[in-house]
């Protein structure tokens, strides 16, 4: 069988020519639409598909160099650090705190589910991560970042288990998420504080983060702040390597972090729709690489153990956010959407989350609270807490 290398810039070349089919197929297809599927997710997996069968066929595979893949992970997840105000903890309130907890309270749930049940599988616990909050609260960022974390410590085919495993998060949270708002809904009958006295709804409150737009100045500014912090952060990658064993990425985040609240204590204004945009870039191209190096003929003999952790954190998902998240936030309208958005930030991501909320307000009514809260959580704080927690995970098991 011939094998076909490819270097750095082709392989980058692919990713992008994939994900834009993954744009095409989005935009056209109801299925991916309604569940949030990213576009690089797409694309890859049908790349990662036709692999497998020519593969399978005998008549070539692809090799990889995944150069690009790191620095584009490093990027994306310095400007998440950027996101970290923790400043917005105290306008956010003890919401904010709440939901925080219950997130952090979740990953490790997920992590132990997932530790637990690959050892009843006679497999290397730290396996079991990958089909935890890796891929769970995670999502497919962090799941193609620790992936190769894990398969570092000598755990095998790691980040093909946790993507894989994040594309089912994306479906599962969605589907699960609904079910519960409207249940507790209909059961307590709980109404929504944004309707006016004549049943019309109040206006929807404005987007966190929602900016200026974007200008060229900014854009460079941006791109400076992140190349500092992924330049700063490797430094202090190695400084903390001494003392525990961590994904490179996490210096870059904490540079960011450290920035951004020391230039919030200076007054200082930062271009944070800038350094979104392009943290974004960084998370689509790193997508596409991760995707498109994915060995599919690796989960055979991790099918069976795959299904079934993973069905049961969907069940634990379940009955977490219907009897825990729903009863620590309030028992009210904006506890029930923070519920549902709860499902898809904690088996996705955030942007399911607001999907899922997204889908209860146009049906009952604005949820302000729930609105303010969620995205603040799932943008700027849970990444730093999530990786924490793997990281102590993955060193312990």
């Amino acid at each position: 069988m011939q094998v076909l290398k490819l270097d750095m810039y082709q392989a980058l070349g692919l990713a992008v020519i994939m994900l834009l089919i993954g744009r095409v197929l989005v935009k056209r297809v109801e299925f991916l639409r309604r569940y949030c599927i990213p576009a690089p997710v797409v694309g890859g997996l049908i790349f990662a598909l036709l692999h497998l069968v020519l593969r399978s066929a005998g008549v070539v595979e692809f090799e990889m160099d995944t150069t690009l893949q790191n620095v584009f992970m490093t990027g994306f997840f310095c400007s998440v650090g950027y996101m970290a105000a923790f400043g917005m903890l105290k306008k956010g309130g003890i919401g904010v705190i709440k939901f925080l907890l219950l997130a952090v309270l979740m990953c490790a749930i997920q992590d132990v589910i997932g530790g637990i049940g690959a050892k009843l599988f006679g497999l290397d616990a730290r396996i079991g991560l990958a089909m935890g909050s890796i891929p769970l609260v995670g999502g497919h960022g962090t799941a193609g970042s620790f992936g190769p974390f894990l398969e570092g410590l000598g755990v095998e085919n790691a980040t093909t288990v946790a993507v894989a495993a994040a594309t089912y998060g994306l479906i599962a949270g969605c589907m699960i998420g609904g079910p519960i708002a409207y249940g507790k809904i209909r059961s307590y009958g709980l109404k929504s504080a944004g309707l006016r006295a004549q049943g019309q709804l109040a206006d929807a409150p404005a987007a966190v983060g929602d900016t200026e737009v974007l200008t060229e100045e900014n854009i460079m500014d941006a791109a400076i702040y992140i190349v500092v912090g992924v330049g700063l952060g490797t430094i202090v990658s190695a400084l903390l390597g001494r003392l525990i064993t961590l994904p490179g990425y996490i210096g870059a985040m904490i540079v960011g972090a450290i920035i951004r609240n020391v230039q919030e204590m200076r007054r200082v204004k930062m271009p944070m729709q800038e350094m979104g945009t392009l943290g974004n870039v960084c998370l689509s191209l790193f997508l596409g690489l991760a995707m498109i190096n994915l060995k599919l003929w690796q989960l055979v003999s991790l099918a069976l153990p795959m299904v079934v952790i993973l069905l049961l954190q969907t069940v634990i998902m379940f009955l977490y956010a219907s009897f825990v998240v729903f009863n620590v936030m309030g028992r009210d309208y904006d506890a029930a959407t923070i519920s549902s958005g709860f499902c898809g930030f904690g088996m996705g991501a955030t942007p399911n989350a607001m999907a899922n909320m997204q889908a209860i307000t146009n049906a009952y009514g604005p949820a302000p609270v729930a609105f303010m809260i969620v995205p603040l959580v799932g943008s700027l704080f849970i990444d730093f807490l999530n990786a924490a927690i793997i990281t102590g995970f993955a060193n312990v098991l």
